[in-house]
């Protein structure tokens, strides 16, 4: 029994926020230093961001993009079997965020959460295949809201270099259905880690390393160092996975990469030999929307006609932590 792509959806607030905005609420709230204007889309390629309304939670979003999903497959609460929280966010460390958003939809299935960075939807995508055979129907959802971890106040360069990577994150959630089939479904799967590299991106606050001191509740990184501990695991996981299906980049309609700054996105797409009509570019009006990255290019093919059932696609994950994933699925 192999597990099928369903359907896809996803939701981004209404709110935007462009890289210019950004740069003057930096100016605004850091009494002081100033960036230098027009470096955030200089260096990213990202034009703006969504940004979610102050009363909204990650388990909103979620919540938003499970119904859109569920309305597109005509299914009601009781036909879904278990539900994953796939996230690098949450609403709280305690209870699983997996549960609110549950309640928020009238659900009554067991759910979990599942988190690992930028590749947590991908690992909850993993995770659902490997339990299709006892839950036929699967909800897999992402809520992100990395807005609320963005440090506006910048001391001088070197606070504003460590927080640079939170300038090109944008909120969003997304939502798949994944069901039992006999045909089609995900065909191929394969990971790797570099744990040694955990700390070249962090948010180290809520937990028991930093509990309650706000100084930690902002995102830190090293974007020069995240890329040479991703460059360093190397491209090998993705080239493999063409050479033990047969196949090549060409043989699928569309080709997710994770997408943080466009100049990244070149070099990863060029090492790989991705041709660029595969893809779908979300990184420059939408911002680095962590997890809900992946869903959210295979939402927007949908949308534009680009996939149809029988069409393969490619999902390429790369994380902090660091991490590296793929995954193969035919609709």
């Amino acid at each position: 029994m192999k597990a099928r792509i369903a359907g896809v959806a996803a939701y981004l607030p209404e709110d935007i926020l462009t890289s210019a905005e950004a740069e003057r609420r930096i100016a605004r709230e850091s009494g002081g230093f100033t960036p230098h204007t027009g470096i955030i889309e200089r260096i990213t390629g990202i034009r703006r961001r969504h940004v979610a309304r102050d009363d909204q939670q990650a388990s909103d979003l979620a919540a938003e993009a499970c119904r859109r999903v569920l309305a597109g497959r005509g299914l009601g609460p009781a036909e879904v079997d278990l539900l994953i929280f796939a996230s690098a966010s949450q609403d709280m460390v305690e209870p699983a965020t997996a549960h609110i958003v549950a309640a928020k939809l009238g659900l009554t299935c067991p759910v979990f959460d599942v988190k690992n960075a930028c590749n947590s939807f991908l690992n909850g995508m993993q995770v659902a295949e490997g339990l299709i055979g006892q839950y036929p129907r699967v909800l897999v959802c992402s809520g992100e809201i990395p807005s609320r971890a963005v440090r506006w106040s910048v001391r001088d360069r070197e606070t504003f270099v460590h927080s640079f990577a939170g300038y090109t994150l944008s909120d969003g959630g997304a939502a798949m259905v994944l069901e039992a089939a006999r045909t089609g479904g995900i065909f191929h799967r394969a990971f790797t880690a570099d744990s040694t590299a955990w700390d070249v991106g962090t948010l180290p606050g809520g937990g028991s390393a930093h509990p309650r001191d706000p100084e930690y509740s902002y995102f830190r990184g090293d974007g020069r160092k995240l890329k040479e501990a991703l460059e360093l695991v190397g491209p090998d996981l993705f080239l493999d996975a063409l050479k033990e299906t047969g196949l090549t980049w060409e043989d699928f309609a569309v080709v997710a990469v994770h997408q943080v700054a466009m100049p990244y996105l070149g070099v990863v797409t060029q090492t790989l030999g991705v041709p660029g009509d595969r893809l779908v570019l979300t990184l420059p009006d939408s911002g680095n929307c962590a997890s809900v990255t992946l869903p959210l290019q295979l939402a927007r093919a949908i949308d534009a006609g680009r996939l149809r059932p029988g069409d393969r696609v490619a999902l390429l994950g790369l994380a902090g932590g660091v991490s590296l994933g793929v995954l193969f699925a035919e609709l």
